[in-house]
């Protein structure tokens, strides 16, 4: 797979051999910087203040990596954003480009190779505390996916901001303009967590079940595109949504105003109004357009203290719509 340089905003250095990284056998860690996922600007602002991302890595560091992205039918492009406002030292994560681009589907999740390759390329450590952010534009949206690619590849300390839009009002640095160095570090290479990922065929046999019990998918859209009455953004591409699955917009689990995820007990109302069941017992199954917004959900569990296991549908409805036989009853509406 072929790497912008454009895409990460930095330069190359000389390539070291990589090394592989056995996710059963994790590396040594020191004190998280963190209790939480999810982190609030004022935590951020205290860790780097405390643990900059220097520019030689040697210790662990705390790094933002902004994850923006937009649309399709969206004429804004994340790293033409990222250079208008970032936090300062932040580095560019690329859903467009850190992918599997041997695939049809937008944003199957790229090899273990492919994804140390991009976190070397970015300067990024395995020992780094990672905090992944959104647009102050959108908020909440794409950067819950760029984290959980993190988590996928066994990336030990991986964080979320909520979010950067209350970043900037509350008047924490910012910078803009031509994004500096980065020294390249050696990223060792893990194979993905496919404990966490949701398969075609496993997706497939559960909806010619009718579903199955202890399971429950959730599908991040639109309502609108869900039941079917609006587009997709992708041309040609049918509405519509798996037989048994549940309307959990992404939109509703983020506060119109801050566009920040709700809080736990709101998530939670929220969940439970849909059906959610929050259980151990039950596994959730997330999935959206291209796998991106599902893991806003998958967020949304978590501070609500849903249990169950959660994985995310890679190839979400972009896959399934191209891939089911229209007349098979596979793709409901209404």
């Amino acid at each position: 797979m072929a790497l912008s340089k454009a895409s990460f905003g930095l330069i190359h250095t000389l390539k070291p051999k990589p090394t592989i990284f056995n996710s059963k056998f994790p590396m040594t860690t020191t004190s998280r910087a963190f209790s939480s996922r999810i982190v609030e600007p004022a935590e951020l602002a205290k860790a780097l203040e405390a643990n900059p991302p220097l520019p030689s890595p040697g210790t662990p560091r705390v790094i933002p990596i902004s994850a923006e992205w937009y649309l399709p039918n969206d004429s804004r492009k994340g790293i033409e954003e990222f250079g208008k406002l970032r936090i300062p030292t932040a580095r560019f994560f690329d859903l467009d480009a850190i992918k599997d681009h041997d695939s049809p589907y937008p944003h199957m999740l790229p090899t273990g190779k492919a994804f140390a390759e991009a976190m070397s390329e970015m300067g990024v450590g395995r020992e780094d505390t990672v905090v992944l952010y959104d647009s102050p534009q959108l908020g909440i949206f794409s950067a819950p996916r760029a984290a959980w690619t993190f988590r996928v590849f066994g990336h030990l300390r991986v964080h979320l901001l909520n979010n950067f839009r209350i970043w900037v009002e509350q008047g924490y640095p910012v910078e803009e303009g031509p994004v500096g160095q980065v020294v390249r570090t050696q990223y060792p290479i893990a194979e993905p967590d496919l404990s966490l990922v949701s398969s075609f065929e496993e997706i497939l046999e559960i909806a010619r079940e009718g579903g199955r019990e202890g399971v429950q998918i959730l599908d991040a859209r639109p309502q609108g595109r869900f039941l079917g009455n609006d587009p997709e953004p992708r041309p040609g591409l049918p509405s519509g949504h798996i037989p048994g699955s549940i309307s959990v917009p992404f939109s509703e689990l983020v506060d119109p105003v801050t566009k920040k995820l709700r809080s736990g007990e709101e998530l939670g109302k929220i969940l439970l109004s849909k059906g959610v069941d929050p259980s151990d017992e039950v596994e959730k199954k997330l999935m959206c357009g291209t796998g991106v917004t599902a893991v806003v959900i998958e967020s949304a569990l978590q501070l609500a203290g849903f249990g169950g296991k959660k994985k995310i549908y890679d190839g979400s409805w972009t896959e399934w719509a191209q891939r089911v036989d229209g007349k098979s009853g596979l793709i409901s509406k209404s």
